[in-house]
């Protein structure tokens, strides 16, 4: 196993991290058997970066079950989150981290995640709760190692967020089909820059570029190299930048895991050839010729006054008619802020046109925008995602001073 070193800490992290939301089922409840099989032959092989949350069923309580049961606790780095989008007072920051406690039977966290951090205004209004001395308290005690965020939202409030604190790790979703999707590869940078160690989260995006590609694409993965699949293509396309740190993957049986650790093992940064670049090229091309607008993600077009998430529309409307249905919606909901209290949807345009003014492909932004409104947000949509925050957030909002 590759591992690459944590700058904040000097912990030596497996460059491919078990994540732990996809453990294997059996009549809707985890398989422990298969569960503890897995994680067993993870850390005999050397990964030992286990990622999982308050809300993923079952994950922190079989983790915790299988480290303790086999003495691994001390072998291995767990990564969890503070469930911010169910939390409903100060008091439940403690009362859901001493639930995970219990629940991953263990007294500390190495990796605390701030769970699902859409953008600066949220940040803000947790450190009107006091978050920032809860976490101080915490590390003085030890019960948290190194704190960190999950982002899902703009790059430019990625950036931003960097920042706002002082981080030791985040967490962003980056693969070859999203390079300038939310944090993007600008965010990955400027983190790197900064010593902050990057954990790539959906490097597969949730198994699309390994099982869900056009078959123009699997044809020219095929032609370069007949014996790495779609799945290796990916992973390597992302230990290739020195600038990450590990990647998350959902394994739920011995095959993917195999082959997983065999593509980790071979993997170093700046590996891959001009040739095998130039076929990335080609895919994405393949990906582009299903595109409903050709937008390249550059931002010129940012920020929006009226706070459209420009680019992260048109990047889920393409991923709609390229990879899948739910695929889009699901980046349409996570990169305009649907389960936030800041909503950056297509719908919200104005026709100003002053993103148009900016944009060096010279697309129709508005008239797009309104496709992408219509298609994106069907009549439905908007009441369904009023309803999915107060159910999440139990229909409280977040306390004052």
């Amino acid at each position: 196993m590759q591992y690459r070193v944590d700058q904040k800490t000097g912990n030596k992290l497996s460059i491919l991290g078990f994540g732990c939301m996809r453990f294997p089922k059996n009549l809707g409840a985890t398989d422990m058997q298969k569960t503890e099989m897995l994680i067993k032959k993870a850390i005999n092989e050397g990964i030992n970066y286990f990622d999982t949350a308050y809300i993923y069923g079952g994950s922190e309580e079989a983790l915790g079950q299988v480290l303790l049961k086999n003495n691994l606790r001390e072998k291995v780095y767990i990564a969890t989150k503070l469930p911010l989008m169910i939390c409903r007072s100060v008091a439940d920051f403690d009362k859901y981290f001493n639930i995970e406690l219990e629940r991953l039977k263990t007294d500390y966290i190495d990796y605390y995640l701030m769970h699902m951090i859409t953008d600066v205004k949220l940040w803000e209004k947790l450190c009107s709760w006091g978050i920032e001395d809860w976490i101080k308290e915490k590390k003085k005690s030890g019960k948290i190692k190194q704190i960190g965020f999950s982002f899902h939202g703009k790059r430019d409030d990625f950036l931003e967020l960097l920042d706002a604190y002082d981080w030791e790790f985040c967490q962003i979703q980056y693969n070859y089909s999203d390079e300038n999707y939310q944090a993007g590869v600008t965010g990955l940078k400027k983190a790197a820059e900064k010593g902050i160690p990057v954990i790539i989260m959906e490097p597969l995006l949730g198994g699309k570029l390994a099982t869900g590609l056009p078959p123009s694409a699997v044809a020219l993965f095929k032609q370069a190299n007949s014996e790495l699949s779609p799945a290796a293509w990916a992973l390597r396309w992302l230990w290739n930048q020195p600038e990450v740190t590990l990647l998350l993957s959902g394994m739920n049986d011995s095959k993917q895991l195999e082959e997983n650790i065999r593509i980790a093992n071979d993997a170093t940064p700046n590996m891959l050839t001009e040739q095998e670049n130039e076929t990335y090229r080609k895919v994405i091309s393949a990906f582009s010729a299903s595109y409903k607008v050709h937008c390249t993600g550059c931002n010129y077009c940012m920020s929006c006054p009226h706070g459209v998430n420009i680019p992260a529309c048109f990047a889920a409307y393409n991923t709609y008619y390229s990879i899948s249905k739910g695929a889009g919606i699901q980046q349409y909901v996570m990169s305009t802020g649907g389960m936030s209290d800041f909503q950056s949807y297509a719908s919200h345009c104005k026709k100003c046109g002053k993103c148009e003014k900016h944009c060096p492909q010279n697309i129709e932004i508005i008239k797009s925008l309104e496709a992408v409104s219509k298609k994106m947000e069907p009549i439905w949509y908007k009441p369904a995602m009023s309803i999915a925050r107060k159910v999440m957030r139990n229909n409280k909002k977040l306390p004052k001073k």
